[in-house]
């Protein structure tokens, strides 16, 4: 009687607490959506999210002007491209090799480490960007006469890329260690080679969780601020050039938000619609990524 009891009482403390999660989910996008209607009644969505000029103010005839999000979006997107492009090839390599290659007392060594590099401060990154990558790379641009800015979205991306790189890795790592060892002896038993193996049969098995690991660190990357803030500025440049400062969605919500602010007033509130724009990117993102599983499981199920 007394196990039923204690079973009766977790399973009711389980589904409070999933409703509960449920209801905080409810309550945040509530907020968020209250907010950002309050935002566009001032701002048109269009001029929002197709102006070209981040520079939010109020006339004195009390138009609002310089909404224009594009900088920002296009800022965002360039330097999460830039640390993607670093941190997708070469954490999936050190999963392989870490989970394929490596002896188990290297690996034993090695796996630690990067987990440590992953409990590093953003702060420490954003110093070693200004400190150290910055320099080199202005007396590098120095030398082969290539004008780069102090604050670019270059550095801001390599730095970022080095700071996903061990969630990324790891959760790759982990994702090829679980396969079951089945997959590869019955491959190499059909005359595979190691790299055959891993090309054909446990990179395609593990593809789910490699998935959710490329979107755990998409999100870490989209929602980095410090990194940005200190590599990259707070300049709102519509540029495709890799080689000049721009900001990022997060860093002109931070800015907006930051010390003693009106809640009605326009600019404050421009920071709930750039919230809400990133929750939306956010959630497609995620039904893309499931029905890519799906349709994955399909295939290979």
């Amino acid at each position: 009687m007394r196990s039923l009891w204690v079973e009766r009482c977790a399973k009711v403390f389980f589904f409070l607490c999933a409703v509960g999660t449920v209801l905080i989910s409810i309550g945040i996008v509530v907020s968020l959506l209250g907010e950002t209607f309050r935002f566009f009644a001032r701002v048109s969505v269009f001029d929002f999210l197709f102006g070209l000029t981040w520079a939010p103010h109020t006339l004195p005839s009390g138009e609002e002007v310089g909404f224009g999000a594009i900088p920002l979006f296009t800022g965002t997107l360039l330097i999460t491209s830039i640390a993607m492009a670093i941190a997708l090839p070469c954490g999936t390599l050190i999963a392989v090799y870490l989970s394929e290659y490596a002896r188990p007392s290297l690996r034993q060594v090695f796996k630690p480490l990067l987990e440590t590099l992953a409990g590093i401060p953003t702060l420490v990154y954003g110093f070693f960007a200004i400190t150290t990558l910055a320099p080199f790379f202005q007396s590098l641009g120095d030398t082969l006469y290539i004008t780069l800015s102090s604050e670019s979205a270059l550095i801001a991306g390599l730095v970022m890329g080095i700071m996903i790189l061990p969630y990324m890795s790891s959760l790759c790592e982990d994702a090829l260690h679980r396969l079951p060892h089945s997959l590869r002896e019955g491959s190499v038993g059909l005359g595979a080679t190691a790299s055959e193996t891993i090309l054909r049969v446990l990179l395609p098995a593990a593809f789910p969780s490699l998935i959710a690991a490329f979107l755990l660190s998409l999100s870490r990357a989209i929602g980095e601020t410090m990194i940005v803030v200190m590599a990259a500025g707070l300049a709102a440049n519509l540029t495709f050039n890799p080689l000049e400062a721009v900001t990022t969605v997060t860093v002109q919500i931070v800015n907006l938000l930051t010390g003693d602010q009106e809640f009605d007033n326009t600019k404050t509130l421009a920071a709930f619609g750039l919230g809400f724009v990133l929750f939306i990117l956010t959630f497609f993102l995620n039904i893309l990524a499931l029905y890519g599983i799906k349709r994955h499981r399909r295939i290979y199920g």
